[in-house]
């Protein structure tokens, strides 16, 4: 058990104070009333510092038996300084590859908080499937996410999370998602369209992917999830896109942002005079202007059309379970999500095909020999789901993409209740952190070429078809979208919309990176996007 909260400092300090004041005067007798409160506030304080810094994590933290890190502990930051690493999860890969462990790592962060990194698949299923409940995303990093998405899906917890699951679970179902392709191909088909055409203006035929990778996932997003078209491809200067960009840029200010919400108060840090407060307060009321109006726009629609609305807006709508406000939440929610999963996957993909011209070019002749022609899977009678679901490379690149690139590539849980993992108690208000990132690179899982891009690991060199497992022994060595009751609940739709986009890309262009000899970083604060960008040159190629 831990010592008592902050809060009981001072209740000790009062009773203390009193008690020495009316019954030992001799001891204090030229303290008066408040001052003796001061000095046992002071000195509670210090015994309380003092146990929290040394005596619980050194001596009596249940976990402090757990293999740690050999290596950069420093007093009182700990192993803090992970929290400043880029892309966030490199740091526990190394972790991973230097401690020797049974599946749980125990490492202390800031002011040596006791901090837990699952490293094997059995510790992941527990905390994400078997005991799923008993872990909670840190109020700390609800708080900064709920100024860009509301308390949409993504941060409800507990009966209310169950409950709007459900809810909202038929929208992301198998048969949906197959009529949703449609859309899929033919936003990727004008996304080239668009792409030709700024290319044409161009004569270094350079083009920054991440921009239009956002455009066209927003447009998907549009016209999946609130039946509209957002048209932002064909806008030079849409506000959706400048909001999201702007809040999803990854800059060293945004990650200062993020780290100091998960160490100070809010209301300290919305006290400093810093302009990226007042953008923040800027862009995320926009968000919030531009949704209350897709819905207003899609309930006038819906009372003047008898057409059954299948988009993601019009099966909530129609199910009476939201209200006004909570439906604008979950539109924050997918949108931000529903685009940005994508949309970082796309950019990716492109680099790492970039830089494996050769993997580019045996994806671009399995596309062309089994899609002669493009337009033609735009027919409404055409099976588009069997055709990109049966292309063994396609699916292959694009698994290994998600498994390098993780668009969140980590994330804690907090222990809500005494619990155990892989039984090893766990006491309550420990945080847990699980890390695609490194999970998903991990040289124990997927072997010494585990950080390498290798599309035919999801081979079957016997039979050429798809292996599903990607080599790895367990489906929770692959933690790009979770698993269990909190894994992404649109997990369907984005792998759908990222093979219609690579397979359309891909048969439309060649290209290289724009500087073969720059050093892409990835970085950002929630997800993880390239730091400068994505600078590709490319040229039409002949479909």
């Amino acid at each position: 058990m831990e010592s008592p909260g902050l809060i009981h400092v001072f209740g000790f300090a009062l009773v203390e104070s009193a008690m020495s004041f009316y019954f030992l005067p001799q001891y204090f007798p030229v303290y008066t009333l408040s001052a003796k409160f001061l000095f046992f506030v002071l000195v509670n304080f210090s015994i309380f510092t003092f146990y929290h810094l040394i005596i619980y994590p050194f001596f009596r933290s249940p976990l402090r038996h757990l293999p740690k890190p050999p290596m950069g502990f420093i007093p009182i930051i700990g192993h803090g300084g992970m929290m400043f690493e880029r892309p966030p999860g490199s740091a526990h890969v190394r972790l991973m590859k230097e401690t020797p462990n049974d599946g749980i790592i125990y490492f202390r962060s800031f002011l040596h908080q006791d901090r837990l990194l699952l490293t094997s698949p059995a510790a992941h299923a527990e905390v994400l499937v078997h005991n799923s409940y008993d872990f909670e995303k840190p109020p700390w990093v609800r708080r900064f996410l709920r100024q860009f998405l509301g308390d949409g899906l993504l941060l409800i917890e507990g009966d209310e999370h169950r409950h709007q699951r459900k809810q909202i679970m038929p929208a992301f179902n198998f048969r949906h998602i197959k009529e949703l392709y449609p859309i899929f191909w033919s936003k990727s088909i004008e996304l080239c369209e668009v792409v030709k055409a700024e290319l044409w203006d161009r004569t270094d035929k350079v083009l920054e992917m991440n921009h239009f990778a956002t455009k066209v996932t927003l447009d998907i997003i549009g016209l999946a999830g609130l039946g509209r078209d957002i048209a932002s491809l064909r806008s030079s200067d849409d506000e959706l896109i400048k909001n999201y960009e702007e809040i999803l840029e990854p800059t060293p200010e945004k990650g200062l942002y993020f780290v100091l919400h998960l160490l100070m108060p809010v209301w300290l840090i919305k006290a400093l005079p810093w302009k990226l407060n007042e953008r923040t307060r800027i862009t995320t009321g926009e968000l919030k202007r531009i949704c209350g109006e897709f819905l207003m726009e899609k309930k006038s629609r819906m009372k003047m059309e008898n057409e059954e609305h299948l988009d993601i807006l019009g099966l909530m709508i129609r199910s009476n379970n939201f209200s006004d406000e909570g439906l604008v939440h979950q539109l924050l929610t997918f949108l931000a999500a529903g685009h940005e999963t994508t949309s970082s996957a796309l950019t990716w993909a492109t680099h790492l095909l970039a830089m494996n011209i050769d993997i580019q070019t045996l994806l671009r002749a399995e596309i062309h020999k089994n899609i002669p022609n493009p337009k033609a899977l735009s027919d409404t009678g055409f099976d588009i789901p069997a055709v990109l679901e049966s292309l063994p490379y396609l699916n292959a690149v694009c698994n290994e993409t998600l498994r390098l690139y993780p668009t969140i590539p980590s994330s804690g849980r907090l222990a809500i209740r005494d619990t155990t993992i892989l039984n090893t108690f766990v006491p309550k208000g420990t945080v847990v952190y699980i890390t695609p990132w490194a999970i998903n690179r991990a040289p124990h899982l997927w072997g010494p070429d585990a950080e390498e891009f290798k599309p035919e690991r999801w081979i079957d060199s016997n039979t050429g078809k798809s292996n599903y497992m990607g080599g790895a022994e367990s489906n929770y060595s692959f933690l790009t979208f979770l698993h269990g009751p909190r894994s992404c609940i649109g997990e369907k739709f984005a792998r759908a919309e990222l093979r219609a986009l690579v397979a359309v890309f891909v048969g439309n262009f060649e290209w290289e990176m724009a500087d073969k000899n720059e050093v892409v970083q990835a970085g950002g604060t929630i997800t993880c996007k390239p730091i400068n960008g994505m600078k590709l040159r490319l040229r039409p190629a002949e479909w």
